[in-house]
């Protein structure tokens, strides 16, 4: 009988010595993307005319996104999303960035994506670049776009991946909202990176 108790508490010693050696992994609500997606990289003109690189938010989480300012609804929704996540952050958004890059380059110069983003808050920063840039950023991240065939007015539509690709402040690729994560989900995931 005390064999087994011995027995006993060295099986709880050694898995409570197993627990501490854990990767303290977190739960995340989103879809952890860690060690699938390469880090944070790019080169190009923010909304205020102004070339920046992944550099240049060092520091800050990032949630990067995809669309363009003609957008008539996925874009404007998920923006708002996004800025409804910085609300709920508090003084916590300071330390985060919403990158918003535009597929559009033909139509969405920085004075245009400047005035589109002022909509969604001082966190959200828009940015664009030649198409060969455009299409680079967007391939790293395995992001598909393609501009539809203008109508008699010019207009035309881009389909485009809607996903938001988080990354922590040391620019690595960590989780991926889509368009059914709440803003709950997302802000709970932000807060464990800050």
């Amino acid at each position: 009988m005390a064999s087994l108790t011995i027995a006993r508490r060295a099986m709880l010693l050694s898995v409570l010595l197993l627990a501490g050696c854990s990767n303290g992994s977190r739960h995340w609500q989103l879809t952890d993307i860690s060690g699938h997606l390469p880090n944070l990289e790019f080169a190009l003109t923010s909304d205020q005319g102004r070339a920046v690189t992944a550099r240049d938010y060092h520091g800050d989480v990032v949630m990067l996104y995809f669309g363009y300012t003609h957008c008539p609804d996925v874009c404007p929704a998920t923006l708002a999303r996004l800025s409804a996540v910085m609300q709920h952050l508090g003084n916590k958004a300071d330390k985060v960035k919403i990158l918003f890059v535009s597929v559009d380059p033909a139509r969405d110069t920085p004075a245009m994506l400047h005035t589109y983003d002022a909509a969604f808050g001082p966190h959200v920063i828009g940015l664009t670049g030649s198409e060969n840039a455009i299409i680079d950023v967007a391939r790293r991240y395995r992001v598909a776009y393609q501009a539809g065939k203008p109508d008699a007015d010019g207009n035309y539509d881009v389909t485009h991946s809607s996903g938001v690709y988080i990354f922590d402040e040391n620019g690595r690729a960590r989780l991926l909202a889509t368009n059914a994560s709440s803003i709950g989900e997302i802000t709970y995931d932000v807060n464990q990176l800050l």
